[in-house]
């Protein structure tokens, strides 16, 4: 018998108990649809992380202060004071950095007017700027004599423009105070949006690092230095740069560092392999559902395969072979497997648009996966309808005949 005749009586076996088909195909079609939508979930998270990782720049190296332990109680990275404005000096004599910026990190309340908000203020030198690539929508950035005289001026982001001064103002040369020191506005930055790690980076305010460091930290060391490298090659300058603090901060073979280095690279592929192996694992769990539902096409071509045992008998009483037989039953499992996940696939496309449009959740669907959904329906399949098939072809023509 023909592929296609055998096709034909597999449809039309189907098409007599519509609504048992339909409830059958429902665990393949969820199943596929499950898989589908996780999988988009976790490809958009990973494109996003990536985007955002571009937009803080490639070429961009971190470089933290170690941890400070005080009774026994770690305090974290950032927190010691090996670093130095001397050092993030001395950086810019490393062979591949372009730019560096010292940085003193600091939060406080700023009042401006009646209103208030509590927000990071970020000291900086006028190499960010550059390293960011991030130009000020209104004002100007800070200059070096701003930096060399500790000045007490602000650049705002937009979240923090908006919120004490409103939308569309140009804050320019107004007066906010932080921590109850007057600051003047010189300028605001443009929206930079959602930074890797999920922070708001318009919620903040800039000013030179040694204003930060001097009046309103009253510290003498640094918290960080931002590294921008003239290629690509950030592992090259991470190394030279790695060397270059150790021979100042007086670091002999055997000691561990008293700073952290990392590039972006390096923070772009943790948080990548995070959200695969979440993906993987949703995918693994939303999978499930698809043997909760070959195990629901096994169960039915049972019922099927006994409910037309007279069928199966007659058709082998007139030449019907046990293969013909077994073909029939396990292409009507196919059938129903392929069917059910073409519609799994489509209910995936409809759940991912659904959720980035009401949700705000990026996703992405690759093609690839397209295409491992849709063979391994036909798979489970195969596998799940290869028992009920066999035990049809298996069948005693006279036994089958006599069968009530």
């Amino acid at each position: 018998m023909s592929i296609i005749m055998t096709l034909r009586i597999a449809l039309k076996a189907l098409n007599r108990n519509k609504m048992r088909t339909v409830l059958t195909m429902l665990g393949m079609i969820i199943g596929v649809g499950a898989v589908i939508t996780m999988v988009a979930l976790g490809r958009g998270a990973q494109a996003t992380i990536e985007e955002q990782v571009k937009s803080a720049g490639t070429n961009v190296i971190n470089i933290n202060a170690g941890n400070f332990t005080q009774g026994g109680v770690r305090q974290g990275q950032g927190m010691s004071s090996s670093l130095t404005a001397e050092d993030a000096a001395a950086l810019r004599t490393v062979p591949g950095v372009q730019y560096v910026s010292a940085g003193v990190n600091s939060r406080g309340q700023l009042i401006a007017g009646n209103q208030n908000w509590s927000s990071q203020v970020q000291g900086v030198d006028i190499d960010f700027q550059l390293i960011r690539s991030w130009p000020t929508a209104y004002g100007a950035f800070f200059t070096p004599q701003d930096v060399a005289s500790a000045s007490k001026v602000a650049v705002l982001g937009k979240v923090v423009s908006e919120t004490l001064f409103g939308p569309d103002v140009d804050p320019t040369g107004q007066i906010i105070r932080i921590r109850n020191q007057p600051f003047r506005v010189i300028g605001v930055m443009a929206p930079k949006g959602q930074g890797a790690f999920g922070q708001d980076q318009d919620d903040v305010v800039f000013a030179p690092y040694t204003t930060v460091q001097k009046k309103l930290q009253g510290q003498q060391h640094i918290n960080n230095i931002i590294v921008a490298s003239e290629t690509p090659d950030t592992a090259t300058v991470s190394a030279a740069i790695t060397e270059a603090l150790r021979l100042r901060h007086k670091l002999v073979a055997g000691d561990p560092d008293d700073f952290t280095v990392r590039t972006q690279e390096e923070i772009a592929s943790l948080r990548t392999e995070t959200t695969r192996t979440m993906t993987v694992l949703l995918a693994a769990i939303a999978g499930v559902s698809l043997v909760v539902g070959g195990i629901g096409i096994m169960n039915i071509m049972l019922v099927s395969v006994t409910e037309r045992t007279r069928e199966i008998g007659l058709r082998m009483a007139i030449g019907a072979r046990g293969r013909d037989v077994l073909l029939q039953f396990l292409v009507e499992a196919i059938v129903i497997s392929l069917f059910g996940g073409l519609i799994g696939i489509g209910l995936g496309f409809a759940l991912s648009m659904g959720i980035e449009r009401f949700a705000q959740w990026p996703t992405s669907i690759p093609a690839d996966w397209i295409g491992v959904a849709f063979g391994v329906a036909a798979a489970t399949g195969v596998f799940f309808g290869f028992y009920p098939a066999r035990k049809a072809a298996r069948l005693d023509p006279i036994e089958a005949l006599r069968f009530e």
